[in-house]
């Protein structure tokens, strides 16, 4: 696998200090499935009570981990614990029966060390396609790893689950109610072979809230959609894609449908961990936003987002901070959603770049050329055809990209 020699330009200072949630445990361990001398498994053991949702790649080429995890998502049994369980080297992708041979022996084994029902152990892989899992390795740490857990190994988990990352990526959220504070934190790993098609990585999110299990699956759903579902690297949706949240109720707090503040602390922070896969974006040196307004229904103004943030020709001008807006033109013009060339208007930043089917009377190459400059972009398009908005994130393509994936299985 490609070599990081370096972190993100993009990469928040440092990982947040995230407080152990009541009711979860940590564990990893060093098994040797690709790399050496770093931890590659991680297990997340759940207490009884914990309430589980989960969203999930609709790729046709999915892992049988996702297939697994998405037959036991909607089973209504959280009277016993639960236990997340996640390598990092190996996908476990389009290896025929051995996939599914692979997460029956793991998922199995877990259950029979933590005494819990199978039903109730989800797995996820990340890594190379098309390589067996040598699950064996993982079976073998899975004792030490249940004596050695400990509630404060969050930091270590987001350092486990990472392939191509450059840094760990972690987020804590705060959230006073009227009953008393509750927490949520979350940690999510993802760099290429990232966009939207569900959520286009893997995410964990843990709170101490107790939260009923549709209620859960809900709030998670609809979130996802403007989170996790609205960033893109590359316009490759993965074959691994998972998130699941756990509740674990220890709070005592119960959180009911419609909870404006539950709602708000998780969309931001569930934004956050989008932000930071979008900005550990493989070779990545500019963040982009991406704002669709007016547009005639949401689904034109997601699709227009979609075709601008996926460019390769709109990426890499803004790599070369070329305030080339044609090819925004071009991916508008070329995205299938509705559009009418004269009531575009299309701004970077501030600056409003061309309206009335031409460039703007007051615009000038050498303002477009100074804005690109910035390492955070934002471009709006406003398609004055109904009151539609949406926004989307990407990253700009650089020569690292290309370096990254050309060796990504030497």
């Amino acid at each position: 696998m490609a070599k990081i020699v370096k972190v993100s330009p993009l990469a928040p200072s440092r990982f947040p200090d995230i407080p152990a949630i009541k009711g979860v445990n940590f564990s990893f361990a060093s098994a040797g499935i690709k790399y050496q001398g770093r931890n590659d498994v991680m297990l997340a053991i759940l207490d009884p009570g914990t309430e589980i949702a989960g969203v999930f790649t609709s790729s046709s080429t999915r892992s049988f981990a996702v297939i697994d995890c998405e037959e036991k998502i909607h089973l209504k049994d959280s009277s016993l614990g639960a236990a997340i369980v996640v390598n990092s080297g190996n996908a476990n992708v389009f290896t025929g029966s051995k996939g599914k041979i692979s997460v029956e022996a793991i998922t199995s084994t877990v259950s029979e060390v933590l005494n819990i029902p199978l039903s109730r152990v989800f797995s996820s892989s990340t890594g190379v396609i098309g390589e067996e899992l040598p699950h064996n390795l993982i079976i073998d740490a899975l004792n030490k790893m249940v004596a050695d857990k400990t509630e404060h190994g969050i930091f270590e988990a987001a350092k486990t689950i990472m392939t191509t990352d450059t840094y760990p990526k972690g987020s804590v959220r705060k959230i006073l109610t009227e009953e008393g504070e509750i927490t949520i934190v979350g940690i999510a790993k993802g760099s290429g072979m990232i966009a939207p098609n569900m959520a286009t990585m893997l995410v964990y999110l843990f709170t101490d809230a107790s939260v009923k299990k549709e209620v859960l699956q809900s709030y998670l759903s609809e979130i996802n959609e403007k989170t996790f579902n609205s960033i893109s690297v590359d316009g490759d949706t993965s074959t691994s894609d998972t998130v699941l949240m756990a509740a674990t109720g220890q709070s005592g707090i119960r959180i009911e449908k419609n909870d404006k503040i539950f709602s708000q602390g998780l969309t931001s922070l569930m934004t956050d961990l989008a932000h930071q896969v979008v900005k550990d974006g493989e070779g990545a040196s500019k963040f982009v936003e991406i704002n669709i307004l007016n547009a005639k229904n949401y689904s034109d103004a997601k699709t227009h987002a979609k075709s601008i943030a996926n460019s390769p020709l709109v990426k890499t001008a803004i790599a070369g901070e070329d305030p080339n807006w044609g090819r925004i033109v071009m991916a508008i013009g070329k995205s299938g959603a509705q559009a009418e060339r004269d009531k575009i208007k299309i701004f970077f930043g501030d600056i409003l770049i061309a309206e009335n089917g031409w460039v703007a009377p007051n615009y000038s190459e050498e303002i477009g050329a100074q804005y690109m400059k910035n390492t955070a972009i934002k471009i709006s398009v406003d398609l004055g055809l109904g009151v539609a908005n949406t926004t989307f994130w990407t990253c700009d393509f650089t020569s690292d990209y290309i370096s990254i994936n050309a060796d990504y299985r030497s």
